[in-house]
């Protein structure tokens, strides 16, 4: 079962995968030296049936709780910030710059809307 931090990691690695790549482009090598694609690699994914379910389950409460815990504020700089608004996901600086506020307070911002959402999950 995931933790609120363990979907919280997953929707930043996401957020970090944006770029398109082909999924018969080669990605590695294999330990016999044969080369190896993503469309191998995703085909050989080991999540069964439950685990898929209850991600989705946890991502869905994740969405509610964005929705009816955070602030405003806090809710545009979570979306903004890992994409949940349907656009690519911007930086700290980019959403400062779009909001007129410091870097350093959407970071401060972001670390309480996380911590919010964390809280509420675990309850």
């Amino acid at each position: 079962m995931l933790t609120a931090n363990e979907i919280l990691m997953y929707l930043r690695a996401t957020k970090k995968l944006c770029a398109e790549v082909p999924l018969n482009e080669p990605i590695g090598k294999d330990k016999d030296d044969n080369v190896v694609t993503l469309q191998e690699v995703l085909e050989n994914d080991s999540r069964n049936i439950e685990e898929e379910v209850d991600l989705k389950l946890k991502i869905k409460l994740l969405y509610e709780k964005i929705k009816s815990v955070l602030k405003d504020r806090e809710k545009t700089i979570i979306e903004l910030r890992f994409g949940l608004d349907g656009n690519k996901p911007k930086t700290q600086h980019e959403i400062a710059e779009m909001m007129g506020i410091s870097r350093s307070y959407v970071s401060r911002i972001e670390t309480k809307a996380i911590s919010k959402l964390a809280k509420e999950i675990k309850e």
